[in-house]
């Protein structure tokens, strides 16, 4: 069973682990009576989290057609012949809808239906809470089949194994397949490395030349199977390289002789020196580096340099286009202890943002990952510190959950150290806004936490 990710956003995540089966349809009946068949509806609302009733009669609102989802047999039917690919399109509409949560985008929510008859979907990740639009025309069918309240930890358990029993079934069988390609390649090589040796021995025949041309043997038509499954082996297999400076050094000093690597390096640096010179001559410093004013401005009296200036050196050498990678270097130089570099980079980065932060923060997670990275240690200890300074002083601590899971789901902070800090911090102070803003998204870690625990 073929599965994909849930959210077209998300479709070319390799690491996602929200997925659903891809839609199987089939074409019914003739004429006037001609219908669509959604083999596999009750499996896709599953790992929605949706009855398939919703579903399948969105399709019929959406395509001006009637639908039917049969309660006991499970079959969904849609009045017409439609594609594939239609259907598939006006699903991912549906998860937009009516599955994904309008400020972190992720698909683990529940439908809420308020007093006043309007619906809402509540995130169990970020505790964000959705307004569907009620122009829409299955509101009204969800007004009048309600879903079924929330079940119990034992159910949950049970369609969370179900669904490893189809991700594990669905490798499976994506195994087989490249296993079925790989024995045709195979048959299809011998093949013609036969039939190119009886043509072969048919000229020998006829020119009467046996001696000048001889078969290959089977050691060399074994060989070109092999190099012919490395080859495929190989197309599935991506390769990066580091295009970086010191990448390129290492890699003149391992091709060329001691003697050339040697010229090549003095060379570069020569290269260096004259370009530091000429910057040096027209006023302005390389990429990569503070300003000779700031240094000099921390130097003097034995004086350590203020956040304020530090931080527009930062960011202004940031716009110049500082790469993440030249960014360890860049804050070697900055004065101060760990947290103050981390502070000071996350004002650089952030500073003036006041709604939308968290989209800020994946487009900038680069920089802030390398930062992790040359700290080492405790460093996203300090990156959790620099976050919660950041909402202290700008007093707007509503999206700390969605900045906390946007790192989390970028790999940036891990649940380990971002526990930690919540409960230093709620020991500290209980009443903090961001202790409640960041409540439902630690509530969430645990209980995920727990349940695969006890799995």
């Amino acid at each position: 069973m073929a599965l994909q990710n849930i959210g077209a956003s998300n479709s070319d995540d390799a690491f996602y682990r929200y997925k659903m089966p891809r839609m199987v349809t089939k074409i019914e009946g003739r004429g006037n009576g001609i219908k669509t068949n959604i083999v596999n509806m009750v499996d896709i609302a599953k790992a929605l989290a949706r009855p398939a009733s919703y579903t399948t009669k969105y399709f019929g609102c959406e395509l001006g057609a009637q639908s039917k989802f049969d309660e006991k047999t499970g079959i969904a039917l849609v009045n017409g012949s439609h594609e594939t690919a239609k259907l598939a399109g006006l699903l991912e509409i549906f998860i937009k809808k009516y599955v994904q949560c309008y400020g972190c985008g992720n698909p683990e929510t529940e439908i809420l239906i308020t007093k006043s008859q309007m619906l809402q979907l509540k995130c169990a990740a970020c505790g964000f809470i959705s307004d569907v639009d009620m122009r829409d025309k299955l509101t009204t069918f969800i007004l009048k089949n309600p879903p079924e309240s929330k079940k119990g930890s034992k159910d949950k358990k049970a369609m969370r194994r179900a669904e490893k029993e189809r991700l594990k079934e669905g490798e499976a069988a994506d195994e087989e397949l490249k296993k079925v390609k790989k024995d045709v390649k195979k048959k299809g090589s011998t093949t013609t490395s036969k039939d190119g040796a009886k043509a072969g021995s048919t000229k020998k025949k006829a020119s009467g030349s046996d001696e000048e041309r001889v078969s290959p043997t089977h050691s060399q038509v074994d060989e070109k199977e092999e190099h012919d499954d490395d080859g495929d082996d190989d197309d599935d297999v991506q390769w990066h390289t580091d295009t970086s400076a010191e990448a390129a050094r290492q890699r003149i000093q391992e091709q060329l002789s001691a003697a050339t690597a040697e010229m090549v390096m003095l060379a570069t640096i020569d290269t260096e020196k004259k370009a530091k010179e000429t910057a040096k001559a027209n006023g302005s410093s390389p990429k990569g580096a503070v300003s000779p004013k700031a240094e000099e401005k921390s130097k003097e009296n034995g004086k350590t340099i203020s956040t304020t200036t530090l931080t527009s050196e930062l960011k202004e050498s940031i716009g110049k286009g500082v790469s993440a990678s030249q960014l360890p270097g860049l804050l070697d130089s900055l004065p101060g202890s760990g947290q103050e570099k981390m502070d000071t980079l996350f004002m650089a980065l952030f500073e003036g943002v006041e709604k939308g932060l968290a989209k800020e923060v994946v487009k900038k997670k680069k920089y802030l990952a390398a930062a992790i990275a040359a700290q080492g240690g405790d460093s996203q200890l300090l990156l959790l510190g620099s976050i919660q300074g950041f909402f202290e002083k700008s007093g707007a601590g509503k999206e700390v959950a969605l900045v906390l899971k946007a790192l989390y789901d970028a790999d940036v902070l891990e649940e380990e150290h971002i526990l930690q800090w919540y409960g230093n911090l709620k020991g500290a102070n209980k009443d903090s806004k961001i202790v409640k803003s960041a409540e439902p998204f630690i509530d969430w870690l645990q209980n995920a936490e727990s349940e695969t625990e006890e799995e």
